[in-house]
């Protein structure tokens, strides 16, 4: 093994050149978020495997949202999205667009919510990982400057390389500075109110946050973007829009169906409609698979043409229906990667009856 401490393999000091400060940075922000102060070093080492797992999935998200050569997959993502709602939405003056108020579930690092704000929309994201949470918190509100953090997205992935230099290749994030490019885009377009009042994030659960009385009725549009199949009840997350939609509200959705529970062994049949300590797990509502008909546990992965009669069966129209219209893509793929793998995303429009 000593050959390979010897250069030109030297592996031991391959990381010698990373030097990744926006971590730090994003945690600083989060603490200050929550009001959390460190007094001492006893927290450091007690993060889960998961949340490892989670941070760094953060981090490489950053790449794909905030870093100029994230572009192709944004536009590949957000761009049929941008369009859909410019030609389903009532066609509404600039200065008036704020008027029609969007709804981004699973809104990740911020960036399809930060622009759809820009465009002049008012919108509401929403997302469940505080780790996400966090990180959009620093980049859209607390970063200074565009470039200001240097990310090298692939330095923890040891597979398909042809060199190490693409490995430790870096990027600059943010590729914009969010606040200056919403003051740009006011300049431009003279919203009647401020892009701090018309972009808003939520933190929590999608379905159970709003399911609440007060969501009913309250958006023109909702935007998925590679967000459904992260349920295991789609009839769950059908329910859910419907219920924040408008009457003929449009649901503009892009996306491939890698049903992320699909390998998830169901409950022991004494769980299986409520958690060990009596409360309802957080992978379905109590009761949807009986509302639907019949009772399961577990998961059930459709494919995109049953997800299109499952619309039709709650109430909505499919008004419009490509694959891929922006073109095949990649999530958080390395372009230089012996391994290349694409999504021919399904996009569809849906209108509310």
């Amino acid at each position: 093994m000593d050959i390979l401490c010897e250069p030109p393999f030297s592996i031991p000091q391959i990381f010698d050149a990373v030097d990744e400060d926006v971590s730090e940075a994003i945690l600083a922000a989060g603490l200050s978020l929550f009001n959390t102060y460190v007094v001492d070093d006893t927290w450091k080492g007690t993060a889960t495997p998961s949340d490892v797992d989670k941070a760094r999935s953060t981090i490489r998200q950053l790449y794909r949202d905030w870093a100029l050569e994230g572009l192709p997959e944004r536009h590949a993502s957000h761009t049929p999205i941008v369009t859909a709602l410019v030609k389903h939405l009532p066609s509404l003056p600039a200065a008036h667009r704020h008027r029609h108020r969007i709804l981004v579930p699973g809104a990740g690092l911020g960036r399809l919510v930060f622009e759809l704000c820009v465009a002049g929309y008012t919108v509401e994201g929403n997302e469940i990982s505080y780790h996400q949470v966090i990180a959009s918190n620093y980049i859209l509100y607390v970063a200074q400057s565009a470039g200001q953090h240097k990310l090298y997205p692939w330095a923890l992935s040891f597979n398909n390389h042809l060199s190490r230099a693409n490995q430790l290749q870096s990027v600059k994030v943010p590729d914009v500075h969010p606040s200056a490019a919403l003051s740009e885009s006011a300049e431009k377009i003279q919203p009647e109110i401020s892009s701090r009042k018309r972009m808003v994030f939520t933190a929590g659960d999608f379905c159970e946050l709003y399911r609440q009385p007060r969501y009913q009725h309250a958006f023109d549009a909702v935007a998925t973007c590679f967000f459904i199949d992260t349920s295991s009840n789609l009839i769950d997350y059908i329910e859910t829009v419907k219920h924040t939609l408008k009457p003929n509200g449009v649901w503009i959705n892009i996306g491939p169906l890698l049903w992320h529970f699909e390998a998830t062994p169901p409950p022991m049949d004494k769980d299986r409609h409520t958690g060990n300590n009596g409360s309802t797990p957080s992978t379905a509502a109590p009761g949807a698979w009986r509302r639907a008909g019949f009772e399961a546990s577990g998961s059930v992965e459709l494919s995109n043409d049953e997800v299109l009669a499952l619309l039709e069966r709650f109430g909505f129209d499919v008004v419009e229906h490509t694959q891929a219209p922006a073109g095949a893509t990649g999530y958080i793929q390395d372009p230089r990667s012996m391994l290349q793998n694409v999504y021919q995303p399904a996009c569809w429009v849906a209108k509310k009856r």
